[in-house]
């Protein structure tokens, strides 16, 4: 039996831009929990998505590894959406009941794109010039992502992609538009074939595009919600007055884990965070950062030691194929928010912390490899090939005259690299 839907949709009152398993396994999954607010979704680029999601009536399946119930229908997104449906955006952030607006986009997207480029940010300011001519109702922006203080960045860049144009439509970005800060945690690896089969076999439904997931998620939000929003609390998510050190320690902990194992591992021929972590040298240095990145956290002793307990936990657990070279993607955009923040303290109070040295150089091994997903790619790879020098000078400028720690890094970075299995 193929998965559809028995009902109709709830209504549409929030849009998601960014469609993919990770909305589909964490916001989605909470907006369902209130049935009075429907989701209007959006890729970006592909069409294959929307279009099986639009032939199962927006459903899809949940498959949470390790749960004791592993398979559940989500229902929250009414619509599907390619992103070449540019009018359809448009309506959509015109409709004065649409009230909030989240986003999963990568680090990367956080920039105002060259006149006439496509991009998130370009969508994003269109759909919101067209509700400020339309009804200038009052809307909420969510994003979603690994960003530091991404609320903050997102309304600077949106700021500066408005400069310039119509003072009431910058007045009204100011007035009008809500972003909230996040911080977003569950890990969802790319749905396999053998997934498929997998949902088929426990649940006797026919679906196409299922989701893969862990039990556990997180959600916390600082911000208004001038025009309303979905009761998300019922799936867990908390409303929290700043999400400063949340976020820290999300991004450094388990973030900065992922990148240490991702680069390193790979060097050592692993394939997945379950594997690195079976690996004692890299689960010893994983260790060896959580104790660096936890000396610059002012969170309570007890809370970090439950949360590196449940690290531990989400990265042996059998059944979630979290892949290496998915987390290496992007490298130049995730080290600096990951990575180099714990490694400024920790150069200030004088200490040269073997994680830290490692990630660098393995990052370096990587990008002498032939196989780097990296926007900055072109400058990077060649800097990669001069030492760490030159890649520091490339991403932090600040770096670059500290000579005991770029000779650590070029010492660290093994002969063979670019031989990266």
């Amino acid at each position: 039996m193929r998965l559809s839907r028995d009902a109709e949709p709830a209504p549409v009152r929030a849009v998601h831009l960014g469609l993919g398993g990770f909305h589909r396994a964490h916001q989605a999954v909470c907006t369902a929990a209130d049935p009075e607010w429907g989701i209007a979704a959006y890729t970006f680029r592909s069409t294959a998505l929307p279009a099986e999601l639009t032939a199962q009536g927006g459903m899809y399946s949940l498959l949470v590894r390790g749960a004791d119930d592993p398979v559940r229908t989500v229902g929250s997104i009414s619509r599907a959406h390619a992103g070449a449906e540019a009018e359809q955006w448009l309506a959509d952030l015109t409709a004065p009941e649409v009230a909030v607006v989240t986003l999963t986009v990568t680090e990367a997207a956080y920039r105002v794109p060259p006149p006439g480029r496509d991009s998130a940010i370009s969508r994003l300011v269109a759909g919101l010039r067209a509700r400020f001519r339309a009804s200038a109702a009052p809307i909420t922006l969510v994003p979603c992502d690994n960003v530091p203080d991404n609320g903050a960045v997102l309304r600077s860049v949106l700021r500066e992609a408005a400069a310039g144009g119509d003072a009431a439509f910058t007045a009204w970005l100011e007035a009008g538009v809500s972003v909230v800060s996040t911080v977003v945690d569950r890990i969802t690896p790319a749905t396999t074939p053998a997934d498929v089969r997998a949902v088929h076999e426990l649940s006797g439904v026919r679906d196409a595009v299922p989701v893969v997931t862990e039990p556990y998620a997180e959600w916390l939000l600082a911000g208004d919600f001038p025009g309303g929003r979905p009761r998300w609390e019922r799936a867990g998510a908390r409303l929290v007055d700043s999400v400063d050190d949340y976020q820290r320690r999300k991004l450094w902990l388990l973030n900065g884990a992922h990148s240490l194992l991702a680069y390193a591992g790979l060097g050592r021929g692993r394939g997945t965070v379950r594997e690195a972590m079976d690996d004692p040298v890299l689960a010893g240095l994983a260790e060896s950062w959580w104790d660096t990145a936890a000396r610059h956290l002012p969170l309570p002793a007890a809370e970090l030691d439950e949360y590196r307990a449940a690290l531990r936990r989400r990265f042996a657990a059998p059944g979630v194929e979290h892949r290496l070279r998915q987390i290496a993607v992007d490298g130049s955009q995730k080290i600096p928010a990951r990575v180099l923040p714990v490694l400024h303290r920790e150069r200030g109070a004088g200490r040269l912390p073997e994680a830290a040295v490692v990630v660098l150089a393995a990052w370096i091994a990587h990008l002498r490899g032939g196989d780097v997903r990296d926007p900055r790619s072109a400058d990077l790879v060649p800097a990669a090939r001069s030492g760490a020098r030159a890649v520091l000078a490339a991403l932090d400028a600040d770096l670059v005259s500290d000579d005991e720690l770029i000779a650590a890094i070029d010492t660290e970075v093994p002969s063979n690299a670019g031989d990266e299995p």
